[in-house]
């Protein structure tokens, strides 16, 4: 019987010192449970996402294969996701279907569709005003008119997007934002419009991004800034975006010597071109993405647009979104500039549109501003 009891006993510490573990092993214990419990909700997560983009791209839908193709593709980040069960031959396809049909270049823009009224208060030209130090710059007595006359913001809605339109009466007063020197890391929108000591600003032309990782320093394609070609000069024909001396905005597909053989002061190149000499551009079809575009009334007014996107409210905007948006709003010529993360809208030192991306906004090698009124 003693025996049996001794046994016990040793059975009964063993227990008691497997319970009083260290506070260093329970802590251990803990956070490998805790660990295994997050690989496994990661790897259900990966699946599901993994069967999410299966399905859109091998489902029954062609249309919705279609659009997951497009408004992946026109990421700089996220394009691979649909090459993850597409070949690159059914991806160029869907990029590049045989019907295409936009991209005309064999358009020019009319200029005498666009009729600036005399009487409207103009800059004298496109030189950058220079700012006086010693300048008081408090409102007065004096006359002096508030920055923002001739200018109106408006909230456009519609299925699945917001977004908003600067409307800028004055077209001289809008111009290209650009960096002193190429190569670095570009500005964000802000850091333009602020350095340019600009009322409003958007940001405008494409840029070098391999794999959504650029640091916005390059553009891509033209840049014309104060009448001097900064960039492409190439034989490339992007879609061209921007003014001549007498405020009119072209839009369409040409050379950088085209476009300084046209007089063109402030452009930068992306595209597509949207509306051109009042007829509206025809499209294969594209993604739903943040946008950001340019148009022009035939009074000559400056149409500047963003569209949010990638947000549960509002996911974004199609090409043929812009343009139904543009011509509600009475747009001769119109232009899509570089959107998705860039996409972003300051006016009077205020962000106006919820920018997709949840880091930083992004640096970026121009913008469209707009003047601060002339003080002369």
């Amino acid at each position: 019987m003693k025996s049996k009891r001794n046994n016990t006993d040793i059975i009964d510490t063993f227990v008691d010192d497997r319970n009083k573990k260290s506070p260093v092993r329970r802590i251990g214990g803990f956070l490998l449970r805790f660990l295994s419990f997050v690989m496994v909700v990661a790897v259900l997560l990966a699946i599901a996402l993994l069967t999410a983009i299966w399905l859109v791209s091998r489902g029954p839908s062609p249309t919705v294969q279609r659009l997951f193709v497009l408004t992946v593709k026109e990421t700089s980040a996220g394009g691979f996701l649909a090459d993850i069960f597409l070949s690159e031959e059914e991806v160029d396809l869907i990029m590049n279907p045989t019907d295409k049909n936009y991209e005309d270049d064999s358009f020019q823009t009319d200029t005498s569709l666009i009729s600036i009224s005399p009487q409207r208060p103009q800059f004298s030209g496109y030189d950058r005003p220079q700012n006086n130090p010693d300048d008081d710059d408090d409102d007065d007595d004096t006359g002096q008119t508030d920055d923002t006359s001739g200018v109106e913001l408006h909230e456009v809605n519609g299925v699945g997007y917001r977004g908003y339109m600067l409307i800028v009466h004055d077209p001289k007063r809008v111009f290209v934002g650009t960096l002193p020197s190429y190569g670095g890391a570009g500005w964000s929108v802000t850091e333009h419009v602020n350095r340019n000591d600009a009322l409003a600003g958007v940001n405008g032309g494409g840029f070098e991004d391999p794999d959504g990782q650029g640091s916005g320093g390059m553009p891509d394609g033209v840049v014309i800034a104060n009448g001097v070609l900064r960039s492409g000069a190439s034989p490339e024909r992007p879609c061209v975006m921007g003014f001549d001396a007498d405020g009119v905005l072209h839009v369409g597909y040409m050379s950088a010597g085209t476009a300084v053989n046209l007089g063109l002061k402030e452009a930068v190149a992306f595209g597509p071109a949207l509306i051109i000499n009042g007829t509206p551009q025809r499209f294969s079809s594209s993604g739903i993405n943040p946008r950001t575009a340019i148009g022009q009334r035939a009074d000559g007014a400056v149409l500047l647009l963003v569209v949010d996107g990638r947000q549960i409210d509002s996911l974004g905007a199609t090409f043929q979104n812009l343009v139904d948006i543009f011509l509600e709003f009475g747009a001769v010529n119109a232009g899509n500039l570089d959107g998705g993360a860039s996409t972003l809208m300051i006016y009077e030192g205020e962000v106006v549109n919820s920018g997709p991306t949840m880091i930083h906004p992004r640096r970026l090698p121009t913008t469209f501003l707009v003047r601060r009124l002339d003080e002369g």
